[in-house]
Order: structure tokens, then sequence, then C-alpha cells
């Protein structure tokens, strides 16, 4: 059931994104022929009096469609104003622009509704750095040293790490700043602490610095506030929805500035369900949350000024407007088909390989 329920937050986040564009045409008049989800062949359909509905095949986005390459076939004038190609600049780019818009605004009424049925989280810190996970390698001094996960840190070379966001980056620096030096750990397990410190000695990384091969998290507890006041749902929401957009820009720019070593971190749907079944798991709430991060990645994603995605359509819309005229629609298709062709074999590139990652080796 929570493999459905991912599903179904992925589905309507993509039929929000695409009633965006369809609400902001039908809303000036401008003619819209098909609403589809998804792309390739047709599995249902079902013919409005204006529009047709579609479910297809590959579930990797949909799209809004308009009579405008043909619309003598659909008893139109190709000069009616009505058509999404004789609108003016500023009209298309409110039609481009309402599916990014409609994300976003999704995404702030989710966490609305999250903080409004769950309060917020308020993470309380107590002494040390939590050790979640360790690499099990033989090239691992953490485990070599008997460090194992769930480990506390509480000192490093008689340096006690209080409960503190310091306490991180000293543990940090001690270990980058000391390769192949042994260091003294104390380590609380288990909520005991161990009766004899254990010793650790970094491995020189290849940047010059000492690395035990360990994630390291702040230590604490995470509480849930209930907030009962409508104004201060609505504040919190919005700086939750700040904090989240921030790092999704943040963590494009480095993917973009630093795709080979982040490639892997890219994910497909199936990565995407997978992610979302989890959190199911644990909380049903999870998912408003989940859906609420997801439609901002959409948001971004489609505002990229890339072929086949809204941010494209928007560069030819600037260039437009910049040269007084539309680029020719030959180089439009060309550079449109292109781009849908690389994006749909790039998701079934990721649908492959994060099915195959979900396989028990």
């Amino acid at each position: 059931m929570s493999v459905l329920a991912a599903i179904a937050v992925l589905a309507l986040l993509i039929v929000v994104h695409e009633l965006g564009h369809f609400s902001a045409a039908r809303l000036q008049g401008i003619y819209a022929n098909r609403f589809s989800i998804g792309f390739g062949p047709t599995l249902l359909k079902y013919q409005g009096k204006n529009t047709e509905y579609a479910l297809r095949a590959f579930p990797l986005g949909g799209f809004v469609g308009f009579p405008d390459d043909d619309p003598e076939a659909y008893g139109l004038d190709p000069r009616d104003p009505n058509l999404l190609k004789n609108r003016p600049v500023m009209d298309r780019v409110i039609v481009i622009s309402a599916g990014v818009i409609a994300n976003l605004l999704f995404a702030y009424l989710l966490l609305v509704t999250q903080v409004g049925i769950s309060g917020i989280q308020e993470f309380k810190p107590a002494p040390g750095v939590l050790v979640p996970a360790v690499k099990t390698e033989l090239s691992s001094a953490a485990a070599k040293a008997g460090i194992q996960a769930n480990d506390v840190i509480l000192a490093v070379n008689g340096k006690s790490l209080g409960a503190d966001r310091e306490a991180i980056q000293t543990l940090m620096s001690e270990i980058q700043n000391n390769p192949s030096q042994a260091l003294k750990v104390e380590i609380q397990r288990d909520g005991q602490k161990l009766a004899q410190p254990l010793t650790v000695t970094p491995i020189l990384g290849e940047d010059g610095k000492g690395k035990i091969g360990v994630q390291l998290s702040p230590n604490g507890t995470i509480d849930r506030r209930r907030i009962t006041n409508p104004i201060e749902i609505l504040t919190t929401a919005a700086t939750e929805f700040q904090r989240i957009t921030v790092l999704t820009v943040q963590g494009f720019g480095q993917l973009l500035t630093n795709f080979g070593q982040m490639a892997d971190q890219v994910a497909g749907p199936v990565k995407i369900v997978a992610e979302g079944a989890k959190l199911a798991n644990s909380d049903a709430t999870n998912l408003i949350t989940f859906g609420a991060l997801i439609s901002i990645n959409l948001a971004i994603i489609n505002i990229l000024p890339l072929p086949a995605l809204d941010g494209g359509h928007l560069a030819f819309l600037l260039i437009e407007a910049l040269r007084g005229k539309p680029v020719p629609n030959q180089i439009q298709e060309g550079v449109m088909q292109t781009g849908l062709m690389l994006l749909l074999g790039l998701g079934i590139f990721l649908i492959i390989r994060d099915t195959a990652n979900l396989i028990p080796q």
C-alpha cells in the first residue's frame, strides 16, 4: 500500500503541473485540445467537449496539447487570436510558466497541511556526534577501530564534543588534520559509555585529508510541537518552503558543477517511489512532506532552460521578445523533439538502473 501511495502522490504532482498549464490557457480563452498524463501510447482516453484527456504508457511527466500546428483539422482559422501561437508573448509566458507556479503553490499548501496536522519537528541536541553508518570495507579506519553504526562519539583526543553545532566541525577537523595519526575517541553505545576509549587512525585521502569511513550527524532527539495559531502555521510553512527550495536549488547547482561525482545521486521515478514508500511506512503523514519536496523539485527541474522542459519554451519566448519575431518552427521542433527523446532516454535509463539497485544482490 505504501508503494501505491507514493505512486499516487507522484501522479498527483504531475496532474497539478499540467493543470497549471491547462487552467492558465483556459482562463485566457486559449484553445487546449489535449491533456495527457505520461508519454507514448495511449492507455485510456476520454474525449470531452473541447479536449481529449488521456493516460499514456510512460509515466515520465505529461503535456497539454494545443491545436496550433493544424488548426483547420479542428475547424479553426489559422489566424484565430485564441490559438496559443497567435497570442502576445506575455500570454504565452503565463501559460508556459503556470505549471511551475502550480507546483510551487501546491508544495506550500502541502506544507501548510503538514504543519497543521502534525506540528513541527524540534531538534533537541545532546552531547556528542552520532555515527549513523560505518563503512565495512577493509580500508575503513573506523571499522578497524571497532566503531559501530549508531555509536555516539563523545570526545576526541580529550576534546569534549558538546551539544552544539560546532561538535561535528570539531570532530571533522581532528580527523582531517591528523592523517596517519592515532586518535583516542570516547564512545557511547546503547546509552552507555564504553569503559575504554577506542583508537582510530585516519587514512590519508587523495585530497591530503584524513578519513575514517563514517557518516556523521548531530546527536539528539526530535520532538513534535503542535501549532494551533493559523498565522503561525502559515509562517512556519513558509519558512520550511523557503528552506527546502534553497536546499533544492543548491543541490541542482552542485549537480551541474560536479556532475561526474554526483551523477549517482540523480533519482528516477522508481527510486523516488521507493523513497516515498519508506517514508509512508514510517509515518503516513510523511507523504505530505514527500509530496512537497518532489513538487518543488519538479518546479525547479521544469524551469531549467533545457529542451522539452518549460524552461526551454520560455527560452525561445525570450529570444522572440528580443528579436521581435519567433524562432523558425523547424528549429524549435527539432530542438524540442531531440530534447524529448533525450529526456525519455534518461528516464528509461534511470528506471532500469534504480530497479536493478532494488533487486537483492
